[in-house]
């Protein structure tokens, strides 16, 4: 990587998969932060040092505008629900189509974050979804602890130290709270990215009636776990992300022995993270790819 690269909106092709690869560690907590620094030294050269590589590889929320907050489509607002057997209150964003048919009102998704609160790209993703025309809501699994810090290294620190079980019951209760939320048609379904990924397998186990799922890159749920899943999966994965691809194939072969309504997609060339348009993994043609294939998922099985 070259000081020349830093001057321009950067893409995975910028730097080498190992880095790539490295910063998946770090940012899966795998490795600290002192880790990282060291080991990519290596790639420090040109007068560029790591935490300068590392920079570059963090998100940059300036850039997670797809939807703005006024647009004349959608309307949000941040509420709070209770979590009875999870950290307690819960804020949430929560966003409408500001224009609602009454004879056929709109579904519901669940949006669940990373593994660091609820930031501003996921954020956007709930707008994206309320402008399709579905009732999205995201909530923050950091609410216990004051909320999204600002940043996402802290809301990692920060998520890690939750008690992991009462955090899964926090979302758990948003799905509840969307099923008992007036004017849908009571379907809900549900999205996530990374750590979210892994909470809608869970999702989908736990609640049989959930209408759809739709995880990206995130882990498997135990396979003898897997008959219980009624919800129809739309799997999307990244061909380089080698950490939860390795899940794949004992799932899938649980997926098709219980004989599930599945599809899953694996998008070539991309790595971990790839839908997330605020960092250098992004990869623009398969993260909308990836999201219209999500769209038409949840139009197709949440319909009333």
């Amino acid at each position: 990587m070259t000081k020349h690269a830093l001057t321009r909106r950067l893409t995975a092709a910028d730097f080498d998969q190992e880095l790539l690869d490295l910063y998946d560690y770090y940012a899966h907590g795998k490795i600290s932060k002192r880790e990282f620094l060291d080991r990519a030294g290596k790639w420090a050269v040109g007068g560029v040092t790591a935490a300068a590589i590392l920079g570059t590889l963090a998100p940059n929320y300036a850039l997670a505008q797809q939807v703005t907050e006024d647009d004349p489509d959608i309307e949000g607002e941040d509420i709070t629900y209770q979590s009875p057997d999870g950290t307690g209150e819960i804020t949430a964003y929560l966003v409408r189509p500001a224009e609602v048919d009454a004879e056929n009102p709109p579904s519901a998704v669940l949006v669940v974050h990373e593994n660091r609160g609820l930031n501003p790209y996921i954020r956007d993703v709930v707008r994206r979804l309320a402008k399709a025309g579905f009732v999205a809501m995201g909530p923050d699994g950091l609410s216990s602890l004051g909320g999204y810090p600002g940043s996402d290294d802290e809301g990692r620190e920060m998520q890690r130290s939750l008690d992991q079980e009462a955090l899964l019951n926090d979302f758990f209760a948003g799905f509840e709270y969307l099923q008992a939320l007036e004017n849908t048609n009571g379907k809900v379904g549900a999205t996530g990215f990374c750590y979210g990924g892994g909470v809608v397998n869970k999702l989908a186990v736990a609640y049989p009636e959930m209408a759809a799922g739709v995880p990206f890159y995130g882990a498997a749920p135990d396979s003898s776990q897997v008959a219980q899943i009624e919800a129809p999966l739309m799997i999307q994965l990244a061909a380089l992300d080698q950490r939860i691809n390795a899940m794949w194939p004992e799932f899938q072969k649980a997926l098709e022995e219980n004989d599930k309504r599945y599809e899953a997609h694996i998008y070539p060339g991309v790595n971990h993270g790839f839908h997330n348009d605020t960092t250098p993994r992004y990869d623009e043609a398969a993260a909308m790819l990836a999201e219209e294939r999500m769209v038409a998922w949840f139009r197709t099985y949440l319909a009333g």
